[in-house]
């Protein structure tokens, strides 16, 4: 697919405002204070909150929200999490509320405290009391603090504080409302940024296109292999594979997962048939990060599955944003696909993007002695259909 139909597609989505685009950097700025240690200031409907990662947080920027509030903070953090760290149940006060806010003992504010209560691998428990911790009354603009730590890849755990509603000296100030719907805001936004011819061992017919958000943030990739227009043309639907990025299996060849034969075998397969585009989505460990898929393997040797290890560092069973996918398709032309998946999710999900999936076409590969239980764990607790 040459430039000229790239260009005519994106044509057809619209441009980003300014307003909008100001929000996205915003939101990234901030995600980028959390991970350095840095405070940052959540604003919305008159309220405030002074928030800081705990596993970043240094003992100057715990002094300097200290200093901004007239309360004490509390430790915001999933409640799958908080109930393991207090060791007893951790209750909702409503059904979708998917944060806990915990009040912090005088002995468990040092840094290196708060990364051990945040990190299942260094874990801080605190006994049948424990500790002491009891839970609090949430904060206003928690749910968007522990959203805001997810998009960063962080430990969705942090420190945070009420604080009037103005601009506190030296943090950046975002709003809550825009890091909702960052989401969103950055998959509509993406637009084509560079391409270029690369021959592949496994389709030497291969073209790259990278796509990039108005924030400025990281990339995604399409690899478009022979020509699918011309299949779309001819009135037929192309292959097509979503695609996470994996380093431990792409790039490693890593025995614990399936996705390096998976890549591979995706473009073997595009490459026989003639045609193919796979998007390889900057999403690492179902969208928590490759930091944080090595904490959940190691808790997974530790004896947890995949999912209950995702949520036991506090985050879903996936996290991934699927219309990231659909607004490429759409960008590059291609609104009709056969799609490579064992994933029901992927494909509910595109079809809710407005891509017509003409059909499923199964993509397995069987265990090599190592990756057993996580395919069985696909198959009985996600839903893959092997």
């Amino acid at each position: 697919m040459k430039r000229n139909a790239i260009q005519a597609s994106a044509n057809q989505l619209s441009v980003p405002s300014v307003a909008e685009t100001l929000a996205l950097r915003a939101v990234h700025r901030a995600i980028s204070d959390l991970r350095r240690g840095t405070p940052v200031l959540l604003r919305g409907e008159g309220q405030a909150l002074a928030i800081a990662a705990a596993e970043t947080v240094s003992a100057a920027a715990l002094a300097e929200i200290v200093g901004l509030s007239a309360t004490a903070p509390v430790l915001l953090m999933a409640p799958v999490r908080a109930a393991a760290v207090l060791q007893r149940p951790v209750p909702l006060s409503a059904p979708d509320e998917g944060v806990a806010a915990l009040r912090l003992p005088a002995g468990l504010t040092s840094p290196e405290s708060l990364r051990r209560l945040a990190d299942p691998t260094e874990e801080l428990l605190l006994g049948p009391d424990g500790g002491g911790m009891e839970r609090a009354a949430l904060p206003p603009l928690a749910t968007a603090a522990l959203a805001l730590a997810k998009l960063g890849r962080l430990l969705p755990a942090l420190v945070a504080a009420p604080v009037p509603d103005r601009d506190a000296p030296g943090l950046l100030s975002v709003s809550a409302a825009d890091i909702l719907a960052y989401p969103e805001s950055a998959a509509t936004t993406l637009r084509a940024v560079g391409e270029a011819r690369v021959p592949l061992e496994d389709a030497p017919e291969t073209r790259i296109i990278a796509f990039r958000a108005a924030d400025g943030g990281i990339e995604h990739l399409a690899m478009l292999v022979g020509d699918p227009a011309g299949v779309l043309a001819g009135g037929g639907a192309p292959l097509a594979r979503l695609h996470s990025e994996c380093f431990t299996g792409d790039l490693l060849g890593s025995l614990r997962c399936d996705c390096g034969p998976q890549l591979r075998g995706a473009l073997r397969r595009m490459a026989e048939e003639g045609a193919g585009v796979l998007l390889y989505l900057a999403q690492e460990g179902r969208g928590i990060g490759l930091v944080n898929k090595l904490r959940a393997y190691a808790l997974q040797d530790e004896g947890l599955d995949t999912l209950d290890a995702n949520r036991a560092l506090g985050y879903g069973a996936d996290e991934r944003n699927f219309l990231v996918a659909g607004t490429m398709l759409q960008l590059l032309g291609i609104p009709r696909i056969r799609l490579l998946t064992n994933n029901p999710d992927k494909l509910a999900a595109l079809s809710a993007c407005g891509i017509e999936i003409a059909s499923r076409e199964q993509h397995a590969f069987a265990g090599n002695g190592v990756n057993d239980r996580y395919l069985a764990t696909k198959a009985e607790r996600f839903g893959h259909l092997f």
